[in-house]
């Protein structure tokens, strides 16, 4: 069965290819099936060799499989018992780490309908914390790609317990103006909002229609504070763009800016304040601010560990709920 049947849900943003196959690099990004046999395989690949999958199989706990950079067969569920299961398989990386492709998928016995995907819609916009890196670091190792895992991050823990669809769009060193080390010459939060694929030679743009969401939280700002603080009307005039554009594309989503979980003091201060004030000059009922703590990893990588973002996941709920009702 080809990647892009319409047995298969997808949750996230893919880009469909002439063969069916699905090229995707946002973290998060899900296919699922339903299937009534024994085994399922799947034919894929990545444009690099620290792409992961995660695998969830009838809901127990996700088994990682790393992607070759040539497409191959790769064994999802093997002898398991006669009857019906589904299977999930989810992007465990982000775009700068490597882009992955699914072709096809493959059982002993048939495929079912597509799992039906929750009603209630989230989008999730921000950097390498909301892309979830570093959540699952090894005392000791040197960081590599095996860290990141999306389906720990406080967007998709939130997403879980709301009951929601959710595509996390995002990329690591990048912010709403500049990224990490002050340039502004790549693509920030801006463009890759507009982007399927967040990468290099990927200028597909994104069809906002084939995904509306209720509510969008959008988490930016570590970045552009990482080398001091930035011009408050260049950055108040940005945020202000985005969040129009936001309301313009999505005119029932409720609209959430929240701070960095990295930052804090002066430049933590700084960013609350861009951020009221950008609520102010947009001026909508459906734009709020939301506090956010301080979550400072651990050890000598500043991103929030695990734990931690299921803290932060349980700190933003209770103002999602409000501003929703769910």
């Amino acid at each position: 069965m080809r990647a892009d049947d319409a047995r298969v849900a997808r949750m996230g943003r893919t880009l469909a290819l002439e063969d069916g196959a699905l090229r995707f690099g946002y973290p998060g990004v899900s296919l699922s099936v339903n299937f009534e046999g024994t085994s399922l395989d799947i034919e894929a690949g990545a444009s690099d060799a620290k792409n992961f999958l995660d695998i969830v199989v009838d809901g127990a706990p996700p088994r990682r499989v790393r992607l070759a950079p040539a497409t191959g067969r790769i064994v999802l569920v093997k002898d398991a018992a006669a009857g019906k299961h589904r299977v999930d398989v989810v992007n465990g990386s982000e775009a700068w780490l490597g882009l992955a492709t699914v072709a096809r998928f493959h059982t002993d016995g048939s495929f079912a309908p597509a799992p039906a995907l929750p009603a209630r819609k989230m989008l999730v916009l921000g950097d390498s914390v909301t892309c979830a890196e570093a959540i699952e670091r090894v005392p000791g190792e040197k960081k590599n790609s095996s860290w990141w895992k999306p389906l720990q991050s406080y967007g998709m823990l939130a997403a879980r317990e709301l009951q929601a669809q959710v595509q996390l769009v995002c990329h690591g060193g990048r912010g709403l103006v500049r990224r990490w080390d002050g340039r502004t010459d790549d693509p920030n939060l801006i463009d890759f909002y507009e982007q399927t694929i967040a990468a290099k030679g990927e200028p597909a743009r994104w069809d906002h229609s084939q995904y509306q969401p209720d509510l969008i939280v959008s988490a930016i700002g570590t970045n552009d504070f990482a080398v001091g603080i930035p011009d408050r009307e260049v950055y108040v005039q940005a945020y202000v763009k985005l969040v129009e554009t936001l309301l313009r594309h999505h005119p029932r989503a409720q609209i959430v800016l929240t701070e960095s979980a990295i930052l804090k003091g002066e430049r933590k201060a700084a960013l609350t304040a861009y951020i009221a004030e950008t609520v102010r000059r947009v001026g909508s009922a459906r734009v709020h601010a939301a506090p956010s703590a301080h979550h400072p990893g651990e050890g000598n990588d500043g991103h929030p560990t695990g734990p931690q973002h299921a803290a932060m996941a349980r700190e933003l709920l209770p103002y999602l709920r409000s501003v929703t009702g769910w």
